[in-house]
């Protein structure tokens, strides 16, 4: 029989010092002869953690705990276990069987403050990285989380006064200060949110989240030649890492003729996205090349009219191709600046048979007007792009058109105030994909859209659109600008400050009223 003792000291020193083999190899050989010997089998746990061997760290765990079930230690480890494997609630189970044990233990509040932050309890993870700070009022890693929580609550100021406290215990560092940055453009301050990505990357040059977010200010900026440049670094990203396409083809940038070559277009966003940039398919198609284009297949119906374009749905079998590039890197390959951007529209046009179906289900008296108000739920600035169509409710009681909703997804409160709105027909429930939207579309005077899709549309169709923008618009619409290079039937009616969609709704009227309610077609929208 060895000395147990000494081979668990052996261990923990083994493991105190980065050498895991020894650590693992010693917690073995003890379990060999004390198969319940708690400290090996946490050891093990916890060691197969930092491995990020995630099923044997859970077993060991678990098995630790089956000798020991009043070790804490074992009990939050495990908790994180879960935690790393998406089991969050499992987690939090874990984390208050811990906090029973040693009750306001820090650590263990901040891992459930953040298992609640993944699944958008925010307040329920504020009310712990409270109580953590009232433990350790300078536990650097609450104060980023808290910060990181206020800005999903769309609080970015406070936010900021986080990460500012959080860089007084951590100075210069680049995560915090890109998370700064990024609540500074959300605040529509991108000059001020530049300064902060230069100290981060001047902290860790190779930070690709930083170059990510400096690329966003640029571009919003208007400065292009840089913009874009550095917006290819959102392939090393973690937000984009797994959309990363990896094909033997070289990835084209502009830098060789395609002239009698095929090369591959994929989508890598969202629809709008895929609407904006394929307008870069038939420059390729100019230039001799033949074009394929991969894109969502929600959006094959409408994009299947491209003149002389190949239009695959994604998840097909892909036909041979010699060169690839993703949607959104065509700006740079083509060098687009402000004044090069091909904005001719309409680009798109809508189906012959879609066109006969809605021109026979549209009313047909007076002029009309589509509307959108919200978009997707999941987006990760819907709390600023979307608006409650209680808001826009004024607009219908004697609108000056006709008034046609497209909303495709209803959330249950506009549902119910959609209800009350008898001037509003609405048509998104008949609406199948986007091919029909084009022609529902293309049937109307004017559009009325936040920044979804259908905006894009409006403008890819070369239709009159008025875009409902926050106060700090994405990046595309540039800033204090009631015009966008990219859609030249487009307006712009933007918060003049943050969330007063008080005064874009004032303005909204104003447009419309002005239409007059005798006219044949909206005028004065360009």
């Amino acid at each position: 029989m060895p000395n147990l003792s000494r081979l668990q000291r052996q261990a923990l020193n083994s493991f105190q010092e980065g050498d895991l083999d020894t650590a693992e190899r010693l917690c073995t050989d003890i379990l060999e002869f004390r198969p319940e010997n708690f400290d090996a089998l946490h050891m093990l746990g916890v060691l197969h953690f930092q491995r990020q061997h995630l099923v044997e760290a859970l077993r060991f765990l678990a098995a630790a705990l089956e000798v020991n079930s009043s070790s804490s230690d074992a009990m939050s480890n495990l908790g994180l276990a879960l935690h790393a494997t998406g089991r969050y609630d499992e987690a939090i189970a874990s984390y208050r069987n811990a906090l029973q044990l040693a009750p306001d233990h820090p650590e263990i509040l901040y891992n459930l403050a953040n298992a609640f932050l993944e699944l958008g309890r925010f307040d329920q993870a504020l009310m712990n990285y409270d109580a953590v700070l009232t433990k350790v009022s300078n536990h650097a890693g609450a104060l980023v989380n808290r910060g990181n929580t206020l800005l999903r609550l769309n609080e970015p100021e406070e936010a900021i006064a986080n990460y500012d406290s959080a860089l007084v215990e951590l100075p210069g560092h680049p995560q915090i200060l890109t998370n700064r940055g990024h609540a500074l453009r959300r605040l529509d301050r991108p000059e001020q949110a530049l300064v902060d990505f230069a100290a981060a990357l001047a902290a860790a040059g190779e930070f690709a989240e930083a170059h990510f977010e400096a690329a966003m200010a640029r571009l919003t900026l208007g400065d292009f030649a840089r913009g874009w440049k550095q917006y290819e670094w959102r392939w090393k990203a973690a937000a984009f890492v797994r959309h990363r396409r990896s094909f033997w083809q070289p990835l084209w940038l502009g830098h060789e003729p395609v002239a009698g070559k095929t090369i591959l277009l994929h989508a890598e966003q969202g629809f709008g996205d895929t609407i904006q940039f394929v307008r870069y398919a038939p420059l390729l198609k100019g230039q001799g090349a033949n074009v394929i284009c991969e894109i969502q297949p929600e959006l094959t119906s409408l994009l299947s009219q491209l003149d002389d374009v190949k239009v695959i749905a994604k998840g097909d079998a892909l036909p041979a191709f010699d060169l690839h590039c993703p949607l959104l890197s065509l700006p740079l390959a083509f060098g687009t600046q402000l004044g090069t951007i091909p904005a001719g529209a309409p680009y798109l046009a809508p189906r012959a048979d879609r066109l006969a179906h809605w021109r026979e289900r549209l009313p047909p008296d007076g002029p009309r007007a589509g509307f959108v108000w919200s978009g997707s739920p999941m987006h990760k600035n819907d709390a600023n792009r979307s608006i409650a169509l209680r808001q826009l409710a004024s607009l219908f009681e004697d609108p000056p058109l006709r008034c046609l909703s497209l909303q495709t997804e209803l959330r249950v409160a506009d549902r119910e105030t959609l209800r009350e709105l008898p001037k509003l027909m609405h048509l998104g429930d008949e609406i199948r994909d986007f091919a029909d939207t084009a022609a529902i579309i293309s049937l109307l005077d004017v559009v009325i859209s936040v920044d979804t899709a259908v905006a894009h549309l409006a403008g890819a169709l070369g239709k009159p659109v008025v875009i409902l923008l926050p106060h700090a618009a994405d990046f595309r619409w540039m800033r204090q600008r009631a015009d966008t290079p990219w859609y030249p039937s487009a307006k712009l009616l933007r918060q003049p400050a943050f969330g007063d969609w008080a005064s874009v709704i004032h303005g909204l009227r104003d447009e419309l009223r002005a239409a007059g309610p005798a006219a044949s077609r909206m005028s004065g929208w360009h």
